[in-house]
Protein backbone atom coordinates (compact mmCIF):
# COMPACT_ATOMS: atom_id res chain seq x y z
CA UNK A 1 0.00 0.00 0.00
CA UNK A 2 1.18 3.51 -0.78
CA UNK A 3 1.43 5.36 2.57
CA UNK A 4 0.60 8.71 0.97
CA UNK A 5 -2.45 7.82 -1.06
CA UNK A 6 -3.53 4.49 0.39
CA UNK A 7 -3.74 3.05 -3.12
CA UNK A 8 -2.28 -0.33 -3.89
CA UNK A 9 0.99 -0.15 -5.80
CA UNK A 10 1.20 -2.62 -8.69
CA UNK A 11 4.74 -3.90 -9.21
CA UNK A 12 6.21 -3.53 -12.65
CA UNK A 13 6.40 -6.68 -14.71
CA UNK A 14 9.95 -7.68 -15.54
CA UNK A 15 10.80 -8.89 -19.01
CA UNK A 16 11.59 -12.65 -18.86
CA UNK A 17 15.28 -13.46 -19.18
CA UNK A 18 14.65 -15.81 -22.08
CA UNK A 19 12.98 -12.98 -24.02
CA UNK A 20 16.02 -10.75 -23.43
CA UNK A 21 18.34 -13.53 -24.64
CA UNK A 22 16.29 -14.09 -27.78
CA UNK A 23 16.31 -10.36 -28.57
CA UNK A 24 20.08 -10.01 -28.06
CA UNK A 25 20.92 -13.11 -30.08
CA UNK A 26 18.60 -11.88 -32.83
CA UNK A 27 20.42 -8.53 -32.82
CA UNK A 28 23.81 -10.30 -33.04
CA UNK A 29 22.54 -12.46 -35.93
CA UNK A 30 21.32 -9.38 -37.81
CA UNK A 31 24.65 -7.63 -37.25
CA UNK A 32 26.58 -10.68 -38.49
CA UNK A 33 24.35 -11.08 -41.54
CA UNK A 34 24.82 -7.46 -42.54
CA UNK A 35 28.55 -7.36 -41.85
CA UNK A 36 29.61 -10.75 -43.19
CA UNK A 37 27.84 -10.80 -46.52
CA UNK A 38 31.13 -10.78 -48.45
CA UNK A 39 33.28 -12.35 -45.71
CA UNK A 40 35.31 -15.54 -46.04
CA UNK A 41 34.65 -18.84 -44.28
CA UNK A 42 36.86 -18.09 -41.26
CA UNK A 43 34.91 -14.92 -40.48
CA UNK A 44 31.59 -16.75 -40.75
CA UNK A 45 32.82 -19.51 -38.43
CA UNK A 46 34.01 -16.93 -35.92
CA UNK A 47 30.61 -15.23 -36.10
CA UNK A 48 28.80 -18.53 -35.51
CA UNK A 49 30.97 -19.36 -32.51
CA UNK A 50 30.45 -15.86 -31.07
CA UNK A 51 26.67 -16.02 -31.44
CA UNK A 52 26.51 -19.49 -29.87
CA UNK A 53 28.71 -18.22 -27.02
CA UNK A 54 25.94 -15.79 -26.09
CA UNK A 55 23.89 -18.78 -24.94
CA UNK A 56 26.29 -19.33 -22.02
CA UNK A 57 26.89 -15.68 -21.13
CA UNK A 58 24.80 -15.83 -17.94
CA UNK A 59 26.37 -18.97 -16.45
CA UNK A 60 29.89 -18.51 -17.83
CA UNK A 61 30.38 -14.83 -18.73
CA UNK A 62 34.19 -15.04 -19.05
CA UNK A 63 34.12 -18.05 -21.36
CA UNK A 64 31.43 -16.43 -23.48
CA UNK A 65 33.48 -13.23 -23.71
CA UNK A 66 36.64 -15.05 -24.82
CA UNK A 67 34.74 -16.99 -27.50
CA UNK A 68 33.44 -13.76 -29.04
CA UNK A 69 36.84 -12.03 -29.28
CA UNK A 70 37.78 -13.50 -32.72
CA UNK A 71 35.00 -11.37 -34.21
CA UNK A 72 37.21 -8.30 -33.61
CA UNK A 73 39.86 -9.72 -35.95
CA UNK A 74 37.67 -11.04 -38.73
CA UNK A 75 35.00 -8.40 -39.21
CA UNK A 76 33.43 -5.17 -38.08
CA UNK A 77 30.38 -7.06 -36.72
CA UNK A 78 31.06 -6.66 -33.01
CA UNK A 79 27.59 -6.70 -31.44
CA UNK A 80 28.20 -10.19 -30.01
CA UNK A 81 31.43 -8.96 -28.41
CA UNK A 82 29.69 -5.98 -26.83
CA UNK A 83 26.89 -8.17 -25.45
CA UNK A 84 29.46 -10.55 -23.92
CA UNK A 85 31.36 -7.60 -22.40
CA UNK A 86 28.13 -6.30 -20.88
CA UNK A 87 27.49 -9.72 -19.31
CA UNK A 88 30.96 -9.76 -17.76
CA UNK A 89 30.50 -6.26 -16.31
CA UNK A 90 27.04 -7.13 -14.96
CA UNK A 91 28.19 -10.31 -13.17
CA UNK A 92 31.71 -9.66 -11.87
CA UNK A 93 32.59 -7.54 -8.84
CA UNK A 94 36.28 -7.30 -9.68
CA UNK A 95 36.78 -3.90 -11.30
CA UNK A 96 40.26 -4.85 -12.47
CA UNK A 97 38.92 -7.72 -14.56
CA UNK A 98 36.26 -5.45 -16.04
CA UNK A 99 38.92 -2.87 -16.93
CA UNK A 100 41.06 -5.57 -18.53
CA UNK A 101 38.15 -6.80 -20.66
CA UNK A 102 37.38 -3.23 -21.73
CA UNK A 103 41.02 -2.71 -22.75
CA UNK A 104 40.97 -5.92 -24.80
CA UNK A 105 37.85 -4.78 -26.68
CA UNK A 106 39.27 -1.30 -27.31
CA UNK A 107 42.55 -2.68 -28.65
CA UNK A 108 40.79 -5.36 -30.66
CA UNK A 109 38.53 -2.81 -32.26
CA UNK A 110 41.29 -0.26 -32.92
CA UNK A 111 43.99 -2.59 -34.29
CA UNK A 112 43.89 -2.82 -38.14
CA UNK A 113 43.67 -6.62 -38.37
CA UNK A 114 43.15 -6.57 -42.14
CA UNK A 115 46.20 -4.40 -42.71
CA UNK A 116 44.17 -1.38 -43.72
CA UNK A 117 45.24 1.83 -41.99
CA UNK A 118 43.41 5.04 -42.73
CA UNK A 119 45.90 7.89 -42.38
CA UNK A 120 44.10 10.50 -44.41
CA UNK A 121 43.99 12.92 -41.54
CA UNK A 122 44.58 13.29 -37.83
CA UNK A 123 40.85 13.84 -37.39
CA UNK A 124 40.15 10.38 -38.82
CA UNK A 125 42.55 8.74 -36.38
CA UNK A 126 41.02 10.70 -33.48
CA UNK A 127 37.48 9.69 -34.48
CA UNK A 128 38.51 6.02 -34.73
CA UNK A 129 40.12 6.20 -31.27
CA UNK A 130 37.00 7.81 -29.84
CA UNK A 131 34.78 5.15 -31.37
CA UNK A 132 37.02 2.41 -29.96
CA UNK A 133 36.90 3.96 -26.48
CA UNK A 134 33.12 4.29 -26.53
CA UNK A 135 32.75 0.81 -27.98
CA UNK A 136 34.57 -0.72 -25.03
CA UNK A 137 33.42 1.57 -22.22
CA UNK A 138 29.69 1.80 -22.93
CA UNK A 139 28.78 -1.90 -22.38
CA UNK A 140 30.97 -2.07 -19.28
CA UNK A 141 29.41 1.02 -17.72
CA UNK A 142 25.93 -0.25 -18.51
CA UNK A 143 26.70 -3.65 -16.98
CA UNK A 144 28.07 -2.08 -13.80
CA UNK A 145 24.97 0.12 -13.52
CA UNK A 146 22.70 -2.91 -13.88
CA UNK A 147 24.70 -4.74 -11.21
CA UNK A 148 24.47 -1.75 -8.85
CA UNK A 149 20.72 -1.50 -9.45
CA UNK A 150 20.31 -5.21 -8.72
CA UNK A 151 22.31 -4.92 -5.49
CA UNK A 152 20.38 -1.82 -4.44
CA UNK A 153 17.05 -3.54 -5.08
CA UNK A 154 18.14 -6.51 -2.97
CA UNK A 155 19.32 -4.28 -0.12
CA UNK A 156 16.13 -2.21 -0.19
CA UNK A 157 14.09 -5.40 0.05
CA UNK A 158 16.14 -6.57 3.03
CA UNK A 159 15.80 -3.17 4.71
CA UNK A 160 12.04 -3.20 4.13
CA UNK A 161 11.78 -6.68 5.66
CA UNK A 162 13.91 -5.63 8.61
CA UNK A 163 11.79 -2.52 9.15
CA UNK A 164 8.58 -4.54 8.99
CA UNK A 165 9.98 -6.97 11.52
CA UNK A 166 11.18 -4.16 13.78
CA UNK A 167 7.82 -2.39 13.46
CA UNK A 168 6.08 -5.60 14.52
CA UNK A 169 8.36 -5.90 17.54
CA UNK A 170 7.69 -2.28 18.49
CA UNK A 171 3.94 -2.81 18.18
CA UNK A 172 4.17 -5.91 20.36
CA UNK A 173 6.21 -3.98 22.94
CA UNK A 174 3.73 -1.11 23.01
CA UNK A 175 0.84 -3.55 23.29
CA UNK A 176 2.54 -5.35 26.17
CA UNK A 177 3.08 -2.05 27.99
CA UNK A 178 -0.56 -1.06 27.53
CA UNK A 179 -1.75 -4.39 28.85
CA UNK A 180 0.62 -4.17 31.80
CA UNK A 181 -0.79 -0.73 32.58
CA UNK A 182 -4.33 -2.11 32.37
CA UNK A 183 -3.35 -4.92 34.70
CA UNK A 184 -2.05 -2.40 37.22
CA UNK A 185 -5.24 -0.34 36.93
CA UNK A 186 -7.34 -3.46 37.39
CA UNK A 187 -5.39 -4.31 40.51
CA UNK A 188 -5.48 -0.76 41.92
CA UNK A 189 -9.05 0.16 41.04
CA UNK A 190 -11.22 -2.83 40.24
CA UNK A 191 -9.75 -5.14 42.87
CA UNK A 192 -10.11 -2.42 45.51
CA UNK A 193 -13.75 -1.82 44.63
CA UNK A 194 -14.58 -5.52 44.48
CA UNK A 195 -13.05 -5.91 47.93
CA UNK A 196 -15.26 -3.11 49.21
CA UNK A 197 -18.30 -4.81 47.69
CA UNK A 198 -17.38 -8.02 49.48
CA UNK A 199 -16.97 -6.19 52.77
CA UNK A 200 -20.28 -4.36 52.38
CA UNK A 201 -22.03 -7.58 51.45
CA UNK A 202 -20.61 -9.21 54.59
CA UNK A 203 -21.92 -6.33 56.70
CA UNK A 204 -25.32 -6.61 55.04
CA UNK A 205 -25.38 -10.33 55.78
CA UNK A 206 -24.93 -9.85 59.53
CA UNK A 207 -26.89 -6.60 59.88
CA UNK A 208 -30.53 -7.05 60.98
CA UNK A 209 -33.20 -5.42 58.89
CA UNK A 210 -33.42 -1.74 59.70
CA UNK A 211 -32.63 1.77 58.49
CA UNK A 212 -28.94 0.96 57.94
CA UNK A 213 -29.74 -1.93 55.61
CA UNK A 214 -30.91 0.38 52.87
CA UNK A 215 -27.74 2.48 53.10
CA UNK A 216 -25.49 -0.62 52.86
CA UNK A 217 -27.44 -1.93 49.85
CA UNK A 218 -27.20 1.47 48.16
CA UNK A 219 -23.43 1.51 48.74
CA UNK A 220 -23.09 -1.96 47.23
CA UNK A 221 -25.11 -0.90 44.18
CA UNK A 222 -22.98 2.23 43.68
CA UNK A 223 -19.71 0.28 43.96
CA UNK A 224 -20.99 -2.36 41.54
CA UNK A 225 -21.91 0.26 38.93
CA UNK A 226 -18.52 1.97 39.28
CA UNK A 227 -16.70 -1.36 38.96
CA UNK A 228 -18.73 -2.29 35.89
CA UNK A 229 -17.85 1.06 34.28
CA UNK A 230 -14.15 0.46 34.97
CA UNK A 231 -14.34 -3.01 33.43
CA UNK A 232 -16.12 -1.69 30.34
CA UNK A 233 -13.46 0.99 29.94
CA UNK A 234 -10.64 -1.55 30.18
CA UNK A 235 -12.30 -3.92 27.73
CA UNK A 236 -12.64 -1.02 25.28
CA UNK A 237 -8.94 -0.21 25.61
CA UNK A 238 -8.01 -3.85 25.10
CA UNK A 239 -10.09 -4.00 21.92
CA UNK A 240 -8.54 -0.79 20.61
CA UNK A 241 -4.96 -1.87 21.31
CA UNK A 242 -5.37 -5.47 20.26
CA UNK A 243 -6.90 -4.86 16.84
CA UNK A 244 -9.43 -7.32 15.50
CA UNK A 245 -8.54 -9.93 18.10
CA UNK A 246 -8.88 -9.22 21.80
CA UNK A 247 -7.23 -12.43 22.99
CA UNK A 248 -3.88 -12.05 24.67
CA UNK A 249 -1.08 -13.51 22.57
CA UNK A 250 0.45 -16.67 24.11
CA UNK A 251 3.88 -16.19 25.62
CA UNK A 252 6.65 -17.87 23.59
CA UNK A 253 8.20 -21.11 24.82
CA UNK A 254 11.01 -23.38 23.69
CA UNK A 255 8.47 -25.42 21.74
CA UNK A 256 8.07 -22.62 19.18
CA UNK A 257 11.80 -21.92 18.89
CA UNK A 258 12.19 -24.07 15.71
CA UNK A 259 9.37 -22.11 14.06
CA UNK A 260 11.12 -18.82 14.92
CA UNK A 261 14.34 -20.07 13.32
CA UNK A 262 12.53 -21.43 10.25
CA UNK A 263 10.78 -18.09 9.65
CA UNK A 264 13.84 -15.90 10.29
CA UNK A 265 14.98 -15.87 6.65
CA UNK A 266 18.52 -16.85 7.76
CA UNK A 267 20.32 -20.14 7.17
CA UNK A 268 20.44 -21.29 10.80
CA UNK A 269 21.29 -24.54 12.56
CA UNK A 270 20.15 -25.47 16.07
CA UNK A 271 21.63 -28.03 18.41
CA UNK A 272 21.54 -29.00 22.06
CA UNK A 273 18.68 -28.79 24.54
CA UNK A 274 17.68 -27.43 27.93
CA UNK A 275 16.31 -29.36 30.90
CA UNK A 276 12.68 -30.39 30.62
CA UNK A 277 11.73 -28.64 33.89
CA UNK A 278 12.78 -25.14 32.78
CA UNK A 279 10.36 -22.51 34.07
CA UNK A 280 8.32 -20.23 31.80
CA UNK A 281 10.41 -17.11 32.51
CA UNK A 282 13.61 -18.86 31.45
CA UNK A 283 11.97 -20.16 28.28
CA UNK A 284 10.84 -16.63 27.39
CA UNK A 285 14.34 -15.26 28.02
CA UNK A 286 15.93 -17.88 25.75
CA UNK A 287 13.34 -17.28 23.02
CA UNK A 288 13.75 -13.48 23.11
CA UNK A 289 17.54 -13.79 23.04
CA UNK A 290 17.47 -15.97 19.92
CA UNK A 291 14.87 -13.67 18.32
CA UNK A 292 16.92 -10.51 18.91
CA UNK A 293 20.18 -12.13 17.81
CA UNK A 294 18.70 -13.36 14.51
CA UNK A 295 17.14 -9.93 13.93
CA UNK A 296 20.57 -8.31 14.33
CA UNK A 297 22.10 -10.85 11.92
CA UNK A 298 19.59 -9.93 9.25
CA UNK A 299 20.09 -6.19 9.81
CA UNK A 300 23.87 -6.01 10.22
CA UNK A 301 25.27 -9.17 8.55
CA UNK A 302 23.25 -9.84 5.38
CA UNK A 303 23.92 -13.23 3.84
CA UNK A 304 25.59 -14.62 6.98
CA UNK A 305 24.76 -18.02 8.45
CA UNK A 306 23.98 -18.55 12.13
CA UNK A 307 24.15 -21.34 14.70
CA UNK A 308 22.02 -21.66 17.85
CA UNK A 309 23.43 -23.82 20.65
CA UNK A 310 21.33 -24.69 23.71
CA UNK A 311 23.43 -25.97 26.62
CA UNK A 312 23.22 -26.84 30.32
CA UNK A 313 25.46 -28.32 33.05
CA UNK A 314 25.61 -28.37 36.82
CA UNK A 315 26.76 -24.72 37.02
CA UNK A 316 24.21 -23.18 34.72
CA UNK A 317 22.42 -23.22 31.38
CA UNK A 318 21.75 -20.91 28.48
CA UNK A 319 21.95 -20.35 24.76
CA UNK A 320 24.73 -19.17 22.42
CA UNK A 321 23.99 -17.66 19.01
CA UNK A 322 26.94 -17.26 16.66
CA UNK A 323 26.91 -15.90 13.12
CA UNK A 324 29.58 -15.61 10.47
CA UNK A 325 30.63 -12.50 8.56
CA UNK A 326 28.30 -10.88 6.05
CA UNK A 327 28.59 -11.97 2.42
CA UNK A 328 26.85 -8.96 0.91
CA UNK A 329 27.47 -5.21 1.23
CA UNK A 330 25.95 -3.68 4.35
CA UNK A 331 24.36 -0.29 4.82
CA UNK A 332 24.92 1.84 7.89
CA UNK A 333 21.64 1.74 9.81
CA UNK A 334 20.92 3.68 13.00
CA UNK A 335 20.75 1.55 16.13
CA UNK A 336 20.36 2.50 19.77
CA UNK A 337 21.22 -1.01 21.05
CA UNK A 338 17.88 -1.15 22.85
CA UNK A 339 17.50 -4.82 22.01
CA UNK A 340 20.70 -5.90 23.76
CA UNK A 341 19.94 -3.60 26.68
CA UNK A 342 16.55 -5.24 27.11
CA UNK A 343 18.12 -8.71 26.94
CA UNK A 344 20.65 -7.79 29.63
CA UNK A 345 17.88 -6.47 31.87
CA UNK A 346 15.88 -9.66 31.32
CA UNK A 347 18.95 -11.76 32.17
CA UNK A 348 19.62 -9.77 35.35
CA UNK A 349 16.03 -10.32 36.50
CA UNK A 350 16.73 -14.06 36.28
CA UNK A 351 20.11 -13.65 38.06
CA UNK A 352 21.96 -14.35 34.83
CA UNK A 353 24.26 -12.52 32.43
CA UNK A 354 24.32 -11.66 28.74
CA UNK A 355 27.55 -11.30 26.77
CA UNK A 356 27.74 -10.04 23.19
CA UNK A 357 30.66 -9.17 20.95
CA UNK A 358 32.50 -9.88 17.69
CA UNK A 359 34.28 -13.15 16.96
CA UNK A 360 37.83 -13.50 15.56
CA UNK A 361 36.45 -14.62 12.18
CA UNK A 362 34.49 -11.43 11.60
CA UNK A 363 31.17 -12.69 12.94
CA UNK A 364 29.28 -12.00 16.15
CA UNK A 365 28.33 -14.01 19.24
CA UNK A 366 25.52 -13.51 21.77
CA UNK A 367 25.47 -15.72 24.87
CA UNK A 368 22.80 -15.88 27.59
CA UNK A 369 23.98 -17.57 30.80
CA UNK A 370 21.42 -18.40 33.51
CA UNK A 371 21.56 -20.21 36.85
CA UNK A 372 20.76 -23.95 36.85
CA UNK A 373 17.14 -24.99 37.11
CA UNK A 374 15.86 -25.30 40.64
CA UNK A 375 14.83 -28.89 41.25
Amino acid sequence: MDERSGAEVTPRRRVPSWAVDVALIGLALLDAWLGLEQADLSAKVAAGVAILALLIRRRHPYAGFVLTLPMLAFSFSVVAVLIALYSVAAETRDRRLVTLCVAVVILGYAVPWQGQIDVESGRSVLIDALYALLMGAAPAVLGQLVQARRDLTSRLKEIAEARDHERLLIEQTILAKERAQLAREMHDVVSHQVSLIAVQAGVLQVTPAGPDTKDVASSIRRLSVDTLDELRHMVTLLRASGGASTDLAPQPTLAVLPALIANSGIETTIEGELPSDVDAATQRAVYRTVQEALTNVRKHAPGATAAVHLWHHENGMGVTITNGPSTRPTLSLPSAQHGLIGLRERAELLEGTLAAGPTPGGGYRVQLRLPPAQG
